[in-house]
C-alpha cells in the first residue's frame, strides 16, 4: 500500500479577509476532492487572509499511480485555480 502526500501553499493576492479566503480556498478543495477522489484540507496558515497551507493525499497500490494522481491535482490547481499563485510543494510517497 502506498499512501501519496503533496503539501503545497497557495498565495491569494486578492483576498482583503478571512471570508474571502474560505470561500477561494474551500471551493478549490471541493473541486479537488470531486474531481480526483483524494482527501483535500487546510492544513497550516489558518488565521493568515492571503495565505493557505493545503494537503492532499491518495492510497494506491502503486506508487506510480499515486505520484500521477498527485501531479495532476497540483496541475489542476495551476491551470484551473486562477486568483491563486502555488508555492513551495513538496510530495511524499509513503510505502506501508
Amino acid at each position: 500500500m502506498v499512501i501519496g502526500v503533496l503539501r503545497f501553499t497557495v498565495h491569494l493576492p486578492e483576498s482583503a479577509s478571512l471570508k474571502d479566503k474560505r470561500q477561494v480556498v474551500g471551493g478549490l478543495l471541493a473541486r479537488i476532492r470531486t474531481r480526483f477522489r483524494v482527501a483535500a484540507a487546510e492544513v497550516d496558515e489558518l488565521d493568515r487572509w492571503q495565505v493557505a497551507a493545503l494537503a492532499v493525499a491518495c492510497v494506491s497500490n502503486d506508487g506510480r499511480h499515486a505520484d500521477q494522481v498527485l501531479a495532476g491535482v497540483l496541475a489542476y490547481v495551476e491551470e484551473n485555480a486562477r486568483d491563486v499563485l502555488v508555492s513551495s510543494v513538496s510530495t511524499q510517497l509513503l510505502r506501508l
